[in-house]
């Protein structure tokens, strides 16, 4: 073991995190702008197509892969300050401070997962101007679930770019994930229409069962087949399970580095 586990260390990374981020206004304006064009026009323009089922508009139904893209954006994204850290020579002197690996990957994990929540949270803003109302305890349960969604795939993107050494191979590799990803989650549409090859991949994928977990708040209520297609205990269960792994993943990762 490196060092001790300090609280402070984590703190002063994810203040670091939050304070670059929100210095760069342009990824700000990108990261809110995202989800709102393809709720609004991705959304309209395929509703258009799809229609109403059950009473549930296409924009609805889409919501909760809308958040779950945001969240899977920025969470894999903010694993890149790992690569960005390496290439400018900061990830050295954090690696030979007087503090545990461990520290440096909660660090990172929490900065990364809490900037998930914060964007995936401004979606819900959205819910009522769709027609979906959320109860204050459905704003608890989403916030809940967000939380260990946002775990996950920053630890799974934290695990990925601990092996990357550019911001170019960061890119390349990441690009190649995140897409499928994100259509293979039943965002855009139901898992259970996918043919059985590309339905077992999606089963595969954290993010299928985030949205899913999103769908049992946000529109089973009113959704009937269209709703989660998948016990919100399995989602949970997979979700905390993944994560564990995956941080177990990044720890063990972190601690043999020289």
């Amino acid at each position: 073991m490196h060092g001790v586990f300090s609280f402070r260390a984590v703190y002063v990374i994810v203040l670091r995190e939050f304070k670059r981020f929100f210095r760069q206004k342009g990824r700000l304006v990108v990261t809110l702008a995202r989800p709102l064009i393809w709720l609004f026009i991705v959304g309209s323009g395929f509703g258009r197509l799809v229609g109403s089922q059950d009473g549930t508009s296409y924009m609805q139904f889409i919501l909760p892969g809308i958040v779950g893209m945001t969240i899977l954006f920025s969470s894999i994204f903010s694993s890149i300050s790992i690569v960005w850290d390496r290439e400018f020579g900061f990830l050295r002197e954090m690696l030979v401070a007087p503090v545990s690996r461990v520290t440096i990957v909660f660090g990172k994990l929490i900065s990364g997962t809490l900037m998930a929540l914060f964007q995936g949270a401004a979606l819900l803003v959205v819910a009522p101007f769709l027609g979906i109302d959320l109860t204050v305890g459905g704003v608890a349960a989403m916030l809940a679930l967000m939380t260990v969604v946002s775990l996950a795939i920053t630890a799974f993107g934290l695990f990925v770019a601990s092996f990357l050494s550019s911001l170019e191979g960061f890119n390349v590799i990441m690009n190649f994930i995140v897409l499928p990803m994100f259509f293979l989650s039943g965002a855009l549409y139901p898992v259970d229409v996918l043919p059985a090859p590309l339905r077992a991949v999606s089963y595969i994928n954290p993010l299928c069962y985030g949205v899913d977990s999103f769908k049992h708040v946000l529109l089973s209520a009113r959704a009937g087949r269209l709703a989660a297609e998948l016990p919100i205990a399995l989602d949970v269960a997979f979700l905390v399970v993944f994560s564990c792994v995956f941080v177990f993943l990044c720890a063990a990762v972190f601690e043999r580095r020289k």
